[in-house]
């Protein structure tokens, strides 16, 4: 997982060979031409989490280096650059995520550079709202950090920037969630439709679990194979069981109903001819009417049974997914 960014990369360093009088030349400071960047020294910095990164060169390279009178080099580049950013999805799309841009020296010990980030270039956090993220806070380290080279201990100066990122997950209400709790209540139309009407309620379960797989389908294609379960997981897998149970209650009614009607007409092809008269056909009435009976009970007590459930679910989903922590990524 990786994030892409644009960025100044502002530095500041004195070279005491860029020393001039500044009231001779009657200059404060001098610019250099951003074609000659690569003729000046400046300090090894890399970005230890980069996947790629470029400078613009559109119009014109996109460098700025000023020198005054005391030797102080100011040098500002222009980059993009997508840099690694570990995020734990277990609370997706209610989640938090915390990237780091971490920046180092490659070759020079804290013995010979040490960075610092400047007090003066830091502004006050603005909220940033982005297509998914809300970045709502940014935050400035400075680390030691050391390496192992055969048996000497290297230590190098080590600068992290943090941005903290919310998601914004009204995109997720609107597109995953209520669609899905529709495709749900759906389902339940199933016990308000006569149970001998077969084809009506087998093709509405089948319809709405095959719409259900296909929704969870389309949203896992968009997100990065993890190994743990995410909360839109725990969500879309809950759906897809009561869809279940609801075309599984229509199977067990109709088969229930079918089997006692059997046993019925069975038992009354076995008494003697001249008695399956008046009387075989009351008794055969009130089996049928018992039967109707039992599985309309069944289909009221799933209209009350099913709602509920799912209501409490609902609730129990959000409360512990809001309640839970989001898991950080700590900085060296």
């Amino acid at each position: 997982m990786d994030y892409t960014i644009n960025i100044f990369l502002r530095r500041k360093w004195t070279d005491a060979r860029f020393r001039f009088n500044s009231t001779h030349y009657n200059l404060t400071e001098i610019s250099i031409d951003p074609h000659r960047y690569g003729d000046i020294w400046s300090p090894d910095l890399f970005f230890t989490n980069e996947k790629q990164a470029r400078f613009h060169a559109i119009t014109t390279p996109n460098h700025m280096i000023r020198i005054n009178g005391d030797g102080q080099v100011f040098f500002s580049s222009r980059i993009t650059l997508t840099a690694q950013c570990p995020m734990h999805l277990d609370k997706f799309p209610m989640d938090t995520q915390t990237c780091q841009l971490v920046l180092e020296s490659f070759a020079y010990t804290t013995d010979i550079i040490q960075f610092h980030w400047s007090q003066e270039e830091k502004e006050e956090q603005k909220q940033i709202n982005l297509s998914q993220f809300n970045l709502i806070n940014t935050s400035h380290h400075e680390r030691v950090k050391s390496y192992k080279s055969g048996d000497v201990q290297r230590n190098f100066t080590r600068l992290i920037m943090e941005f903290v990122l919310e998601r914004d997950y009204k995109y997720f209400i609107i597109q995953t969630y209520i669609p899905s709790i529709l495709i749900v209540s759906l389902s339940w139309v199933g016990f308000w439709i006569s149970y001998d009407s077969v084809p009506a309620r087998i093709t509405l379960g089948l319809l709405t679990v095959l719409t259900l797989t296909t929704q969870s389908y389309s949203i896992l294609q968009t997100l990065p194979r993890v190994s743990y379960v995410k909360a839109i997981d725990v969500w879309m897998s809950t759906c897809l069981i009561f869809v279940f149970l609801a075309l599984l209650e229509f199977v067990l009614v109709n088969t229930s109903h079918r089997k006692i009607t059997r046993r019925s007409i069975k038992g009354n092809a076995q008494l003697p001819r001249k008695a399956n008269s008046a009387k075989e056909d009351d008794e055969n009435h009130r089996i049928w009417r018992y039967n109707e009976i039992r599985a309309s009970t069944v289909d009221k007590c799933a209209r009350a049974f099913f709602p509920l459930a799912f209501l409490i679910f609902i609730i129990i989903y959000v409360s512990v997914y809001t309640a839970m922590s989001d898991v950080k990524y700590p900085h060296d």
